[in-house]
């Protein structure tokens, strides 16, 4: 196996509408669901179509807002983007992940004019130690399924509900393609709630997240995603996994992903 999905068909309509069928191998196995998809490759196959969506070189993708329908079936499925607010400077794509006859994945894409704002350039997020000394971390391999134990995690500091951990996996995201660094690096990002649990196993509480918000001030490089995270429970049954996200060579944007606390039958 060297990728987590395989391309069946690929077409664009009259209307410029891009339709694309997928199989996902056991790569993409998801942890809560033998037979789903985990989220993060699922995220990553969604930005391999947006990179190649209508391309532009005036513009790149600022936000990425995807909203989970419902579990994301194992197989066959796939992906239709359309743009629903076409603009010179902004524009926003609609992509919707379809798979049994019921749309699983919701995600709406801002892209946004670039210009050089190098004068007016200042960041808050500070860099944080890189993968190259960071220790194995082979608890990440406590989760079950395909995905998980498909990457590589390393990690210098972490406690329950907040650390650091960088991530990376040999796998490309298309069989038969290079995956860019962004389709890499996004294809890693959902991990971010599972890596600094608030919980011992087995769990009292399951956690699942319904949504996945990724911001970016500027476009990841390189193989290698650091996830710098926090994760808090709410006392009326709601959570929150917040990231700052980074690249070897720093901060390049955040994510969040809301959870919903579900009391575990013993």
């Amino acid at each position: 196996m060297t990728a987590y999905y395989q391309l069946i068909q690929r077409k664009t309509d009259a209307q410029g509408i891009v339709t694309a069928h997928y199989r996902s191998t056991v790569l993409a196995q998801g942890a809560w669901n033998e037979h789903e998809q985990h989220m993060a490759p699922a995220t990553g196959i969604i930005c391999a179509e947006l990179d190649r969506f209508l391309p532009r070189e005036d513009v790149r993708i600022g936000r990425i807002s995807l909203d989970i329908l419902g579990l994301i079936p194992a197989g066959e499925f796939e992906i239709v983007s359309r743009v629903i607010r076409p603009g010179k400077t902004i524009e926003l794509i609609e992509s919707e992940m379809r798979a049994h006859g019921k749309i699983c994945i919701v995600a709406r894409t801002w892209r946004m004019m670039t210009q050089n704002s190098q004068i007016a350039h200042g960041l808050e997020d500070q860099s944080v130690n890189g993968p190259e000394l960071a220790p194995l971390w082979e608890g990440i391999r406590q989760w079950p399924g395909g995905f998980i134990h498909s990457i590589e995690a390393r990690s210098h500091e972490r406690r329950a509900g907040r650390g650091i951990v960088w991530l990376n996996t040999p796998y490309e995201m298309i069989e038969g393609e290079t995956s860019s660094d962004f389709v890499r690096l996004m294809g890693l990002v959902d991990t971010a709630n599972g890596i600094v649990l608030r919980q011992d196993r087995p769990f009292k509480w399951g956690f699942p997240n319904l949504d996945l918000q990724i911001h970016l001030h500027r476009m990841p490089q390189g193989q290698w995603l650091g996830l710098e995270t926090v994760q808090q429970y709410g006392d009326d049954g709601i959570g929150l996994t917040s990231s700052v996200l980074h690249d070897v060579k720093g901060p390049f944007g955040r994510s969040e992903q809301i959870l919903t606390l579900r009391k575990i039958s013993e």
